[in-house]
């Protein structure tokens, strides 16, 4: 008690010291706090028979109805599944291209070379959602480009777009292609505080180039492989539905529908806001547990290191 009271007193003193430091902070709290925290309160009409003319507290509480409906309707499993699916897929492909990218600039010692190929790999990352779906629907028409080069080996083109099968794979290796450069800045920049003289050493007593990258450079950028691992098992099931929603055609709508698209038609095209949000609220607390879980099970295996 007396050493937990020691503690609590240092931190308070350190407060009045730099007061400053915790001003500055003070936005970014009430902007979180206006913008995130209090629309929390919408909430509450998942649990409710929501009637916009009764307004929220109005309308009738009707519990765990809407959830019970969603976890019981038809084509839950074929929803969740997919979510669960496309995301999952997603992670498990998209982390490690991010840090081989970064793995391998940093081998790069010409940096005007290093410039270009940085600048090559970030510009996709500022195209919109739209013009990459764009792009895709022209590249992988039955008369695009690509299928012109399959029709000639094989006889006959590839839909890509139309068929289930495809969508999965169209949908996680084209956001690879989108984001892997851009996620590699954080890990480019952790490899920068890796101090030359490592590798020299390591170099004079024999080290290959994997060696190096083995012993030196994976852990100075592990934490923040935790990090990013954690934060992006946590949000699995946050998948955005922009990119998903423009790629769905009614052909391979039995693997497009997530969790998200059917939120937005369910939602706001049928204006059952109360059964929407009872989804969207399943959504979060699904990435709530695994947040917590997946946290807990990194901070076993790397040394207490986690998220918090």
């Amino acid at each position: 008690m007396q050493g937990s009271s020691r503690i609590r007193k240092s931190k308070l003193d350190y407060i009045r010291r730099n007061p400053f430091l915790y001003l500055l902070l003070a936005p970014a709290v009430i902007l979180t706090i206006i913008f995130k925290y209090v629309p929390m309160y919408g909430a509450i009409i998942a649990f409710k028979d929501f009637n916009p003319s009764k307004g929220i507290w109005g309308s009738e509480w009707v519990g765990l109805k809407h959830f019970v409906k969603f976890l019981t309707a038809p084509n839950f499993e074929v929803i969740f599944m997919n979510t669960l699916k496309l995301s999952f897929y997603g992670l498990l492909l998209g982390f490690p291209v991010p840090v081989l990218l970064a793995l391998m600039l940093n081998q790069l010692r010409r940096a005007g070379v290093k410039k270009n190929i940085q600048l090559v790999l970030y510009a996709p990352n500022f195209i919109s959602v739209v013009v990459i779906v764009g792009m895709l629907f022209i590249f992988f028409s039955p008369v695009g480009p690509i299928n012109a080069l399959i029709t000639s080996i094989t006889g006959a083109p590839v839909k890509f777009m139309s068929d289930p099968d495809y969508f999965r794979t169209v949908y996680i290796l084209s956001g690879i292609w989108q984001g892997a450069g851009w996620a590699s800045i954080i890990y480019v920049a952790a490899l920068a505080n890796v101090d030359p003289e490592l590798h020299n050493a390591a170099t004079l007593d024999g080290a290959n180039l994997m060696q190096r990258i083995r012993h030196i450079d994976l852990p100075t950028i592990k934490p923040v492989m935790a990090i990013v691992f954690i934060l992006g098992a946590g949000g699995i099931m946050a998948i955005g539905f922009e990119k998903a929603f423009l790629m769905q055609t009614a052909l391979n709508l039995p693997a497009s529908e997530i969790i998200p698209t059917y939120v937005y038609k369910v939602g706001l095209q049928s204006g059952n806001y109360a059964y929407s949000s009872a989804v969207g609220l399943f959504n979060s607390a699904i990435n709530v547990i695994l947040l917590i879980l997946v946290n807990f099970i990194v901070k076993k295996l790397n040394e207490g290191e986690g998220l918090y």
